[in-house]
């Protein structure tokens, strides 16, 4: 076998994920060659003829270590969302946000695998993250509504993302009031837009919470995922 060759099946092994229950912390193989972590995190009674959920972890910022995505979603994400048996992705970001082309690019490819590998409701389709994350919540969702059925931003706002293409899909909107880092106010301000133009949109104002405190996220983000559950089963 030639280099050439090998690097190509390199390249489709690293793309092809496992289908037994667990975190599996892999390299996918973006486009122009490069390369992006990621962890995939599949419940333990996956069954493959079964339609199971898929979450999009985004990570928060500061120091990342390889595998950050993983160690986030294993911090914040599993423990509240495990009642949905989903199956979950967590990239690294591979750029400075979420909303970067090279990034945006990089995660999109990631799903389509992920959807070709998987048995996944198309219906059940969720996006979540925290502060940089949370930013690139509200990023994805508003850019990809025709993949994402429901999102969860933490502890940030939208910015200046166009309003009309917010919360197009069931939005539930977590936030401290004692946030340092992302103001409380332009967030609450947004999800009051949102409502009064019929979004559906639920916005829960935590207490005490610094922004370095993620990890007390984990009760708000469970009840989360319940009400987006049930916004799911109304559909």
């Amino acid at each position: 076998m030639n280099v050439l060759a090998a690097s190509l099946l390199a390249a489709t092994l690293a793309q092809s994920p496992p289908i037994t229950p667990g975190v599996h912390e892999l390299t996918f193989a973006t486009r122009g060659g490069g390369s992006m972590l990621y962890a995939i995190s599949i419940p333990r009674n996956y069954d493959p003829q079964t339609p199971a959920p898929l979450v999009l972890v985004l990570h928060s910022g500061g120091e990342r270590m390889r595998y950050y995505g993983s160690a986030f979603m294993r911090l914040l994400v599993a423990p509240a969302l495990s009642d949905l048996r989903p199956i979950m992705v967590a990239p690294d970001c591979p750029s400075n946000a979420w909303s970067d082309a090279p990034a945006e690019e990089g995660v999109m490819a990631l799903l389509q695998n992920v959807l070709g590998q998987f048995n996944i409701d198309r219906r059940r389709i969720l996006v979540t993250g925290f502060s940089l994350g949370g930013r690139g919540t509200w990023f994805m969702a508003s850019r990809h509504a025709d993949l994402f059925t429901a999102s969860i931003p933490m502890a940030s706002s939208p910015g200046d993302l166009p309003i009309d293409r917010l919360a197009t899909m069931p939005t539930y909107i977590i936030h401290s009031r004692d946030d340092e880092v992302s103001p409380f106010a332009a967030d609450e301000r947004v999800a009051k837009q949102l409502m009064d133009m019929g979004r559906p949109v639920r916005f829960q104002a935590l207490y005490g919470y610094g922004h370095y405190e993620m990890y007390r996220y984990i009760d708000a983000l469970k009840g989360a995922g319940r009400w987006v559950a049930d916004q799911w089963r109304r559909r």
